[in-house]
Formats: C-alpha cells, sequence, structure tokens
C-alpha cells in the first residue's frame, strides 16, 4: 500500500504524517491488518531494536477522587468496588516496587489519586522516590499526582523523579463529554510544567471511550505538539459502577490500528502498551510489541493485569528481548541532561523532521 510506504518513510525521517493518513491506519480493513503492523513495526525497530521496556505500578493512594472523570473507578460518585486508601507510608511502596523490580522493571510509576498534590503530598511522595532510590540506585521513577502547582514539578525533580505522568486521555473536542471538573488545557500545562523543570514527560491517551476517529486522530496530534518522551496507550476497561460501564467498543483488531496510528505520529517516543491490553488485544497482544516498545508488568491501579512471568514468556516468544538497566531506552537525540533549553529545542522539531543530531 502506499499509504504505509510513505508511513514507514516519515516514521524512519521522523516526519509528522499528514491528519488524513494517520486516520486513514484507524479505516484499513482487518485483510490489510497484518501489513499495518509489519509497516508500524519497522518504524519501531529503527528506533528501538526489539528491546521492551517493563514498567511496574505502585498506587500510593487509592480511591476517593474529588474529580468526576467518567472513565475512572476512583471518580466522585463511583460505585466500582475497589480498594480504597490514603497514603502508603515510603517503605510500604518501596516492598511494593520490588516485584516489579524482580521481575525486571526498569522504571517504577509511583501513582496516587486525587486532583493534584498539596505540598504536604510532595513532600511525601519525595521521600518515597528518595527510598527507593536508596535501594535501587539506577530505577527510573515517574511520578503520576494529578494537576501540578507552580515548583512541585521542580521539587519532584530534585527529590529525584525522573519523569512525571499525566496524560491527555481524549481529544479537546470531547473533553467536556468525559470530565467537568478540570480541562484539558489544564492537563496540557502540567505536562509542560513537567518538562519545564527537566522531568521526561510521558502523556498518552485511552482508546475506547465512544470517541471517533477523528477524536484518536486529534489526541494523537495534541501529544505531539507536547512532544513526551513517553506516550502510554490505554484501552478502556468499562468498571461497573461508572458512566462508562457499557462502553464496549474495541476488537482487538481495533486496538491494533489505535497502536499503529500512535506509532506512526510518535516514530520516535516511547509507546507503551498500558491497560485493558489484556481484556482487548486478548490473544493478539504479541503482535502490539512490533508496535509498542514498553508495557507495564503485572497490576494497573485498580485492576488485575496479566501474570508477570506471562509476560517475560510472552515478550521471549515473540522474539523480543527485556531492556536492561544499562541500556538507554530513547534514541540519542531525545537523550541528554533535562533542561529548558533542551526542552525548548525539541518542541520547536516536534511537527518536523530534524537531524539525527538535534
Amino acid at each position: 500500500m502506499d499509504l504505509l510506504n510513505t508511513l514507514v518513510r516519515k516514521g524512519l525521517s521522523r516526519e509528522l504524517p499528514t491528519r488524513d493518513e494517520a486516520r486513514a491506519v484507524l479505516e484499513t480493513s482487518d485483510e490489510d491488518l497484518l501489513d499495518v503492523v509489519a509497516a508500524g513495526g519497522k518504524v519501531r525497530r529503527h528506533w528501538f531494536g526489539r528491546r521492551v521496556k517493563l514498567n511496574y505500578l505502585v498506587n500510593l493512594k487509592s480511591g476517593l477522587c474529588p474529580e468526576d472523570c467518567s472513565y475512572c473507578s476512583q471518580r466522585l460518585g463511583s460505585k466500582a468496588e475497589i480498594l480504597k486508601y490514603t497514603w502508603l507510608k515510603p517503605d510500604e511502596a518501596t516492598s511494593a516496587a520490588e516485584a516489579g523490580l524482580k521481575g525486571g522493571a526498569k522504571r517504577v510509576c509511583l501513582v496516587a489519586s486525587g486532583r493534584g498534590p498539596t505540598d504536604r503530598d510532595v513532600d511525601r511522595v519525595s521521600q518515597t522516590i528518595s527510598a527507593i532510590k536508596e535501594q535501587h540506585e539506577d530505577v527510573e521513577i515517574c511520578a503520576c499526582l494529578g494537576l501540578l502547582s507552580e515548583g512541585q514539578a521542580g521539587r519532584l525533580r530534585e527529590a529525584g523523579a525522573d519523569a512525571y505522568n499525566h496524560n491527555l486521555n481524549t481529544s479537546e473536542a470531547t473533553y467536556g463529554d468525559i470530565c467537568t471538573t478540570h480541562d484539558f488545557s489544564d492537563r496540557q500545562e502540567t505536562v509542560r510544567q513537567a518538562q519545564g523543570a527537566g522531568l521526561s514527560a510521558c502523556s498518552g491517551l485511552i482508546a475506547g471511550m465512544g470517541e471517533r476517529d477523528e477524536d484518536l486522530v486529534d489526541v494523537a496530534f495534541a501529544l505531539r505538539e507536547l512532544n513526551p518522551d513517553s506516550v502510554p496507550v490505554n484501552f478502556l476497561i468499562p468498571f461497573e459502577g461508572t458512566p462508562l460501564a457499557d462502553e464496549w467498543n474495541l476488537s482487538p483488531q481495533r486496538a491494533l490500528r489505535v497502536l499503529a496510528m500512535v506509532r506512526f505520529v510518535h516514530p520516535d517516543a516511547e509507546v507503551r502498551l498500558a491497560a485493558g491490553r489484556e481484556v482487548h488485544l486478548r490473544s493478539l497482544q504479541p503482535l502490539a510489541l512490533h508496535l509498542a516498545n514498553s508495557i507495564f508488568l503485572g497490576d494497573y491501579l485498580t485492576s488485575e493485569g496479566q501474570a508477570g512471568q506471562s509476560d517475560l514468556d510472552m515478550i521471549a516468544d515473540a522474539g523480543f528481548e527485556v531492556e536492561g538497566a544499562d541500556t538507554t531506552t530513547l534514541p540519542e537525540h531525545r537523550t541528554g541532561d533535562r533542561n529548558p533549553d533542551l526542552v525548548a529545542v525539541r518542541r520547536r522539531g516536534a511537527g518536523t523532521a530534524l537531524p539525527p543530531n538535534a
């Protein structure tokens, strides 16, 4: 297909596809699906080889969130049957992280429910970061605490955090349909604050909430403008007791097309296969590794994931290898000391092709 040849060529040179090209990926037929995956695989292998980065979630604080995000089991008014607890102590969080680190996880993601952290919360998380780093010096730590206030990203960076996650989730046009307690621009601003403080930005989307193809393309392009290093692709888990409990819109084939579209729009970013992969991709999960170079190991925030050993077996059986701690995940042009000047350079280059050493 001429479309796929064009997308591969652009992906290898970090050139942004057009919106029509991105949407066309979502519109391909099941008959062409393996060709789509193969094309995306060429881009993925060019930038990341056959490496798969493992990430592990530690839920520091669960439930009782004042925000009304429709997809979330922890939302205001949620009747989902989930564990609810306040902050884990640093030693408890460190113990929780051990399971993932023993399984080969390279990054620990520290997540807490809520609109955003107070300054006291930042102190708590900073102590947890220090405790984990004291025992595991080389581990990457990503914080995910909600909307950030001025100066908080810098404090997390000083404490030893390497990255900050805050997903855009869906398009700006439909954001008000899934959340009314904050807006799309709030999320964009938090990602920018993280980048401005020198943290590696992690920001992605959720597919399967009833959105149109145009919405998926819009959020993928909005993310490209922010130029995060990591782009998690989540697939909605319709929790009972939430407004989206009946939204079962994804097939394994659809999920693969979404991943392929994101890979073409973000060719050199860490595309992460995230929540819902077991539910929606099912037996096609190994094919997704040809598109995503990163996965979560084990459980998610309030839902169970695939057994860790099953993930490791799947990676090996599909011909991939777990990325070691001594390997840099991102291509050379995305690495280096994180500072505002580097962030500015990367933002200027987000929409066009750049020379390899930019």
